[in-house]
């Protein structure tokens, strides 16, 4: 059973159609990949699914729920999270406590609890600390807990977006390029750790320009142009489809890489 659910989705810009009808489903512990040109609309419906934007039609269910138009911290508390192009870091605050941010949601005391110091926050604190010590551990960060987010190394603070992400304790992430700007090594840790997270159970939905990293790690595909679904497998069949050849190289590069794999 799909724990999200995209069905005949747009939205349009004034006269420009930027997603048109647009359908998926993803299930729990399933990486789907969302890839095609720039300006295919990748971004934009990321943006109506997390309810950054109100699509102008269509339907998006989240475990079995219609969430259409719900809020962004909403949809969180309901299991959706996601990542942005540009890292959201608090680069002044310690790696530890940009983790410990994703937990405001799942925290048991109130803001007036905190206010007032009671016992309470003292223990949550506690709590929260060494769920996000793990959560840096699970992502490979550990040895940077306690250093400032601006000193990281690029593929680190990626690493730690995600990892912030992972403590609202979500049963859909959305990752929106992360490997962007990473090199070989970062791109193989990120590799590595959307693997583990979707074996874990949670269904990861990606946007991605890095096609080996795609076409190692997806379970499935969609191809966007032009607001439009192109095509829509496995890695295998997606590569091998004419029309995202076309849409990727052009008509001229096609008829190029046909007469090279003749």
């Amino acid at each position: 059973m799909s724990i999200l659910q995209v069905e005949n989705t747009g939205i349009s810009f004034g006269g420009l159609v930027a997603v048109d009808n647009v359908s998926f489903a993803v299930k729990p512990g399933e990486v789907f990949s969302i890839i095609g040109p720039n300006g295919a609309g990748k971004t934009t419906l990321f943006n109506i699914v997390t309810g950054v934007y109100q699509a102008d039609r269509g339907t998006v269910m989240l475990d079995g729920e219609k969430v259409s138009g719900v809020a962004p911290h909403l949809l969180v508390k309901r299991g959706m999270v996601r990542t942005f192009q540009n890292l959201q870091i608090f680069f002044r605050m310690t790696a530890l406590e940009n983790v410990m941010v994703g937990f405001h949601l799942t925290e048991k005391t109130s803001f007036l609890s905190d206010l007032l110091g009671l016992p309470g926050v003292a223990r949550q604190n506690r709590t929260t600390r060494e769920a996000a010590l793990q959560l840096l551990d699970r992502v490979g960060l550990a040895r940077y807990a306690d250093m400032s987010a601006g000193s990281l190394p690029y593929g680190a603070l990626k690493r730690l977006e995600i990892a912030r992400a992972l403590a609202s304790e979500p049963k859909v992430l959305l990752l929106d390029e992360p490997a962007a700007g990473c090199n070989a090594v970062e791109s193989e840790a990120i590799d590595q750790l959307i693997s583990e997270i979707a074996a874990s159970g949670i269904a990861v939905v990606l946007i991605e320009h890095d096609m080996k990293l795609v076409m190692r790690i997806s379970h499935r595909i969609l191809v966007l142009a032009e607001g439009k679904r192109l095509a829509e497998g496995t890695p295998e069949t997606v590569r091998n489809d004419p029309a995202v050849i076309a849409a990727y190289l052009g008509e001229h590069g096609a008829r190029e890489a046909d007469r090279a794999q003749g």
